[in-house]
């Protein structure tokens, strides 16, 4: 069949040579890895010969400008086949994402001809055999997962050639031998774990050479000797418990050293398993064998040599088949646990994916999108596909961020963490990540939060670009789109020699886009359930180079535990913002907001963060000099600001029944900007 397939594609190549018909060279490739990756056909029956791979038909898979396949994205579809060596005929391809199925048998070494290649993702599967040492010659390369599998063997030090890579996820694998000292030639790792493998000798003093290294996770092997002591840099990056032969200087949980051990940084190790000679160590770090020199002994007889040398190997076989039996009957101790945390006990890949499938967790099942399924079509608003599209997975936050590392860090709070990331279309992103124990421990209520805060988009509100949650980091992920902007907080209590003092117009533009933020959140466009903000105050507002308003955290309570939601309703409390009927209710409505917009368009007119009763009263009587900021110098309409003044004043009314709905707020509103 596949013969009259290709010679079909040549006919039409020759006759149509358009980008779709060309994009046609590359199907008999994708059909032979369909047959590999689902022999059964169950998961990918869009992959069909009649097809264009390019028009969007082909699930998973993604083109680049010349018509060839760019990404093949297909995790957590429940593949059970092997990975084919066609794979290497897709010269384009920069992503190959399979992570999350039941792949099986061995890394074909043809995968290393995709040059491209930037990310490759195998991860959680039961992939086994050795890691192809040919992987080592892809430039390209910068993530390597191959985590939660069955590999085995040793880590090539051909691995040691790949300068672009920034992550080497090799965890929960059976890999052992000794870590290759050729790592430390890697300028861009940011990320290696190897734990939870078999792993034995010394830490190399090599890896921290790696000018770029953040974390390092060792932890769970049978590793010994002197842990380096520049490692302390750093500090919670470097994992290394439950290595009993481990030893150091500096390092809690570490004892410290009692032998003088050689640091000397171009000594040979780490050494290879198996027999000793010089064509097993690491590429990295190769032999001094300079005799000239004063370090290297002079030759004894040969006699002596054979007594010493039959001496050295007994000890060094009890050594190895003790470091065995030692890490065979800790890992028979450690118990399974139910989830992906890296904790003192081992789990398998069967059950990492066993976990994976039957959990109700969304913190779990979240972690990859395709494998979400308790919001299925038919059960909620959003379709399912809106809902894919904003899924994110760890790595694609972890690579946006850097690891978490500090110099992304925007801002902290009780509760959660703010860094700026970029994605990989280049695109900057804020990513709010909050603790597990701060979310919502129902996890329907949960689940509903979420599709909440996804469905929400509007001018005035800071667009939700996607989310992730991760059980393994015990972590939700809220990625938003990076604003250029200044909080409304930074335009108050300011003086005039700033530079920061708010023009008149703009002061009523922003007063103009809050009520619309706010507004669409209670429903005004009639095409979705009113929600409350409870939490509006100016530093919930961003204000953009335009001076348009964008809300923070809409919706965001909704994910929240009660405690964590009454937490910050203190601070609201401590500066104005919350309704006096709530003390004895204990509710919120939408008056409530409507209470907090008040207060905002009180302290833009006054250009202060604290309002008291004078500004209130001299609101009420039109006594502009006490309640409009003096940095204006009088530049302002009066008419305009006794009416922002009246409004002021009837959405802080006493009684909540008093108060305007959000919807007359902005029928006023829109009278008064009719001139800007």
């Amino acid at each position: 069949m596949l013969p009259s397939l290709t010679l079909l594609i040549s006919l039409l190549l020759l006759f149509f040579p358009s980008p779709s018909i060309s994009s046609l060279a590359e199907l008999p490739t994708l059909m032979a890895i369909k047959a590999s990756l689902d022999p059964k056909n169950q998961f990918l029956a869009s992959w069909t010969p009649a097809a264009d791979p390019c028009s969007g038909s082909f699930e998973g898979v993604a083109c680049n400008e010349q018509g060839l396949v760019a990404n093949i994205s297909l995790q957590g579809k429940g593949l059970s086949g092997t990975l084919p060596a066609a794979l290497a005929e897709l010269k384009s391809l920069t992503g190959l994402y399979l992570h999350f199925n039941a792949l099986n048998g061995k890394i074909p070494k043809e995968i290393a001809q995709l040059t491209q290649l930037s990310d490759l993702y195998l991860n959680v599967n039961n992939l086994s055999a050795e890691i192809p040492p040919q992987i080592g010659h892809m430039p390209n390369l910068q993530v390597l997962q191959l985590c939660y599998n069955k590999l085995t063997g040793s880590i090539p030090t051909q691995l040691g050639k790949l300068k672009r890579l920034s992550v080497l996820a090799l965890q929960y694998n059976q890999l052992t031998g000794a870590i290759p000292a050729s790592l430390g030639d890697l300028p861009m790792l940011r990320r290696l774990d190897l734990s939870f493998n078999y792993f034995f000798g010394s830490v190399p003093v090599w890896l921290v050479n790696a000018p770029m290294l953040e974390v390092l996770d060792i932890q769970n092997n049978s590793l010994s000797g002197m842990v380096p002591s520049d490692l302390k840099r750093l500090k919670g990056g470097f994992l290394y418990k439950n290595n009993p032969g481990l030893c150091g200087d500096g390092f809690s949980d570490l004892s410290v050293c009692k032998a003088v051990y050689d640091i000397n940084p171009n000594r040979p190790e780490p050494f290879e398993p198996g027999n000793l000679s010089s064509k097993t160590l690491p590429e990295s770090a190769p032999l001094n064998s300079d005799c000239g020199k004063t370090q290297c002994s002079k030759p004894s007889k040969s006699s002596q040599i054979g007594v010493v040398f039959g001496v050295i190997g007994v000890l060094i076989a009890l050594a190895v088949a003790g470091l065995f039996m030692l890490a065979w009957y800790r890992r028979q101790k450690q118990k399974i646990g139910n989830s992906f945390d890296a904790s003192d006990s081992r789990l398998s890949t069967d059950q990492v994916k066993e976990v994976y499938r039957k959990s109700a967790s969304p913190l779990i099942s979240l972690e990859y999108s395709n494998g979400w399924d308790p919001i299925a079509k038919g059960r909620s608003g959003v379709s399912q596909e809106v809902l894919e599209s904003l899924m994110f997975n760890l790595e694609d936050v972890e690579r946006a961020t850097q690891c978490f590392s500090e110099v992304n860090l925007l801002g902290k709070s009780n509760f959660s963490a703010i860094y700026k990331g970029i994605l990989r279309d280049g695109s900057a992103v804020a990513i709010k990540c909050i603790s597990k124990t701060s979310c919502k421990s129902d996890e329907v209520e949960f689940l509903k939060g979420l599709k909440i805060l996804t469905s929400l988009k509007h001018e005035n509100l800071v667009r939700l670009r996607g989310f992730c949650c991760s059980k393994g980091r015990g972590e939700c992920f809220l990625i938003y789109e990076f604003v250029q902007s200044r909080s409304l907080l930074e335009y108050l209590d300011v003086k005039s020699a700033s530079g920061k003092v708010l023009e008149w117009s703009a002061r009523v533009s922003i007063i103009n886009g809050i009520a619309k933020g706010i507004g669409y959140l209670h429903g005004s466009s009639g095409n979705k359930p009113a929600i409350f903000h409870q939490n509006i105050s100016a530093e919930k507002v961003l204000v953009d180079i335009w001076y348009n308003p964008l809300l923070l955290d809409s919706g965001l309570h909704k994910l929240l535990a009660d405690d964590i939601v009454y937490s910050t309703l203190k601070a609201s409390a401590a500066m104005g913002y919350l309704a006096p009927e709530y003390t004895t209710t204990g509710r919120f409505t939408e008056k409530s907001d409507v209470y907090a917009f008040g207060m905002i368009i009180f302290q833009i007119l006054a250009g202060k963060r604290i309002i008291n009763q004078l500004t209130r009263h001299a609101a009420e009587s039109c006594r502009f000099e006490d309640f409009v900021d003096a940095n204006l110098e009088g530049n302002f309409s009066g008419s305009e600001a006794a009416n922002l003044g009246r409004i002021a004043l009837l959405c802080t009314h006493e009684s909540p029944s008093q108060r305007p709905s959000m919807e007359n707020v902005m029928q006023e509103l829109s009278g008064l900007i009719s001139s800007y």
